[in-house]
């Protein structure tokens, strides 16, 4: 083996004992407050209706009933752990790993290891400053910054998100000089043009110095979140960034079955459109909030990612033990 390999190698171990001891940190932070962790499965009989996950797919052979049943590998445990919120467990957390099936890259590997994490009886700005809290204790981050979807947009863009027409995002688009993300303009609804605009004209500027917290997007990005009360326009949702990256998404959980049903078909139609496959809706799941869930926020938030920013690496292979192309 040359110095380089025998080099990086040494640098790789440290970078292990040096992740080993912060989920070692993550679960005493938890245990000192009390918080529950549990264990769900990885392997599911029901795959996600989200149009950008993509799943890996799999089958197990039941020979009680001669038959071949369809698994999925888990995006996230967010299912199954709400699962046994709707048992009154509590406030619960998971560290687990989760898989998608997309392109490797510096942040992404198809199999990664998340941190999921329900505070029971916490609206969505609880729950952010307790995350605050544990980034300053487990990571001595600085503290974090709030700001709005609106402001945001205000600030980097000048567009308010939430009053401007199609033809308004495709022209700061161009100015961005990324017309060539939107060749088709007619297949691209306000939704996707406000997503990408976040993508190429917020998104890198956020959290240079410290962790960003950006709450309130707009109600059809709602993912699994409830909708403001107040201002229907909105989603209970947030997402928090650290050196332009993605590190959480979090939400005010929605609780009411009818609604969390549509959204699912609604997506099944937008999947259809796109051609790609339909997904079989998760009754375990819909019964849960049937049974009825507790009002609780939660947050999955990307733990290869925290620490390849702390040990200010610029891949994420760099600190998990093998990536997809070396396991």
């Amino acid at each position: 083996m040359s110095r380089t390999k025998t080099f990086f190698y040494k640098t790789k171990i440290k970078n292990l004992i040096y992740r080993s001891k912060i989920i070692f940190k993550i679960r005493k932070f938890f245990n000192n407050l009390g918080i529950l962790e549990v264990d769900t499965p990885i392997l599911s009989r029901h795959s996600v209706s989200d149009c950008n996950i993509k799943c890996f797919k799999t089958n197990y052979y039941d020979n009680k009933i001669n038959k071949n049943i369809n698994l999925w590998m888990i995006p996230s445990p967010e299912y199954h752990m709400k699962r046994l919120l709707s048992r009154k467990i509590g406030s619960i957390y998971q560290i687990c790993h989760s898989f998608r099936n997309e392109e490797f890259g510096k942040y992404n590997n198809p199999e990664f290891t998340i941190l999921e994490w329900y505070m029971v009886n916490n609206n969505m700005f609880q729950l952010m400053k307790e995350i605050d809290i544990f980034f300053q204790k487990i990571f001595n981050f600085k503290k974090s910054q709030f700001f709005s979807y609106k402001k945001i947009f205000m600030n980097f863009l000048k567009i308010d998100p939430f009053k401007s027409r199609k033809k308004d995002l495709v022209k700061k688009i161009i100015d961005l000089d990324h017309f060539h993300l939107i060749k088709n303009e007619k297949f691209f609804n306000k939704k996707d043009l406000l997503e990408i605009l976040f993508l190429i004209g917020i998104e890198k500027h956020l959290g240079k110095k410290r962790p960003t917290f950006i709450y309130y997007f707009p109600s059809d990005q709602a993912l699994l979140s409830s909708i403001n009360k107040a201002n229907k326009k909105l989603a209970n949702r947030f997402e928090l960034f650290f050196k332009g990256i993605e590190i959480a998404n979090g939400f005010y959980e929605l609780r009411n079955r009818k609604e969390q049903e549509n959204r699912f078909e609604n997506d099944n139609k937008l999947r259809k459109q796109k051609g790609l496959e339909e997904v079989k809706l998760d009754n375990f799941f819909l019964d849960a909030l049937s049974k009825g869930i507790p009002k609780c926020s939660g947050v999955a938030i990307g733990i290869d990612r925290l620490i390849m920013i702390k040990l200010k690496k610029n891949n994420i292979a760099k600190v998990i033990p093998f990536s997809i192309h070396n396991c």
